[in-house]
Formats: structure tokens, sequence, C-alpha cells
């Protein structure tokens, strides 16, 4: 197994509220242990700012967003969080084939350009709540066939379930990124994820890094948690 010291596996999402709460979590976290995504409500209170704050204290920033529109809005504002500083970005692969090109080709212009991933299905959804918006065939399947689109427009790599990592992974083309929320530790509750897996049978499966978030943020200690869940991979490994 890799090293996570050298490349952390662990992306923290920071689902709070407010900076305070986000802050104190992160004051005793170390760069070299894991990442931090910072999603749509923290963005929304805090902006620009905060993300640029997160990336000055050494931190990669997995700026989770999830833009889609029309193909010059998006590759636009991929531009802008580019400015940033952050590590990555993401994008809806349903947005599809012209939108994801127009913003790999915005961002190729940045000489340290971010990691450009697309959500493919959210690990929230059913395979009846699937059906339900209009897209035919199993979660798995719909994954695997936008896996296959994102792979074909060169962008890094796509979020998907850790279930169906195995299933993308001899899919897709080598150094293909799988980014996998919906894991849960050992003795953790599913909250509202739908299809999960433990860290170390998601990396097994084929997964790169794994985004935890209330198993760590929402536990009594945070930081054990996280270390906690460390020592699980390493012990299974």
């Amino acid at each position: 197994m890799t090293n996570m010291q050298n490349n952390p596996r662990i992306i923290v999402a920071l689902d709070f509220p407010a900076a305070a709460p986000a802050l104190e979590l992160v004051s005793g976290l170390d760069p070299s242990l894991c990442r931090l995504k910072v999603g749509k409500e923290l963005f929304t209170r805090l902006g620009p700012a905060f993300v640029e704050q997160l990336a000055g204290q050494g931190f990669d920033v997995f700026l989770d967003l999830k833009f889609h529109d029309i193909p010059n809005t998006v590759a636009a504002a991929c531009a802008a969080a580019a400015d940033l500083g952050v590590w990555m970005i993401n994008l809806h692969a349903s947005g599809g084939r012209r939108m994801m090109e127009a913003a790999r080709e915005r961002l190729e212009q940045h000489a340290r350009r971010p990691l450009l991933i697309a959500v493919t299905i959210l690990t929230s959804l059913s395979d009846r709540e699937i059906a339900e918006v209009g897209f035919s065939g199993t979660a798995a399947e719909n994954v695997l066939r936008l896996a296959c689109l994102t792979d074909d427009c060169a962008l890094d790599g796509i979020v998907c379930s850790p279930r169906e990592a195995s299933v993308v992974r001899p899919a897709v083309s080598d150094g293909f990124l799988l980014i996998t929320p919906g894991v849960r530790p050992r003795s953790a509750a599913l909250d509202d994820q739908q299809r999960v897996m433990t860290p170390r049978d998601a990396l097994d499966n084929g997964a790169n890094m794994l985004v935890i978030g209330r198993p760590i943020t929402a536990a009594p200690d945070p930081l054990a948690a996280l270390h906690s869940i460390l020592q699980e991979i390493w012990e299974e490994n």
C-alpha cells in the first residue's frame, strides 16, 4: 500500500455551517495525513477567502461545487476556482462532452492546474430514485457509462461509490482517479448514504482516495477518529 504520508488517501469533508468549527478541526490536522473538501454550504457562507486560507496552511483543497451549466460558464467557473490555488475541482459528467472538454481546455492554460474530476451518480441515490429522474439501468451501469465518457474527455477521474469502483477500474485508463464518498469505518452508521463500504474495502476495490465526513467531523474526538480510520486501513492491509 502507498505510504499515506506521501500521498494522503483521506479527504476530510468540512461540512460545517460556519468557519469556527471548521477551523478548529483543521488546526489539529496534518496536511501530510489528509486533504480537505470544501462543499457548497461552507463555500456559500465563507467564500473564496476561506478556501485560500486553507490552501495557505499547506492543505490540498478539493473544492466540491459540482459545476453543471453551459460549457463556457462551467469553463469560466473552473478557471476562477483554479485561481484560488485549489488542488481539485469537480463538475457533473451529465453536463456532457462539450462541457467537460471546455472546462479541461480552460484549465490547461494554468501553469499549476487543479485536478478536474466528474461526478457520476450521487451516492445518496438508490436505483429506484435513479429511474425516477429518467436514467435507465442501475446505478452501476450509469456510473460506468459516465466514467468512460469522462475518461474519453481526458479528465483526471471521477467521483463514484466504492461499490462501483471495481467495475469502473478495468474500464478506464491507467492513472484515472476514482474518488469515493460513501465510505464508513466498521463502527459507523450509514447516515443518508445508500451504497457504502469500509475504507480498506474501498481501496481494495480500486479507489484512489476516500472522502470521509461525519465519521470524523461528527465524532466526539474528530482527530482520534481520523487516526482510528488510518489505523483500520493499515491493520487490514
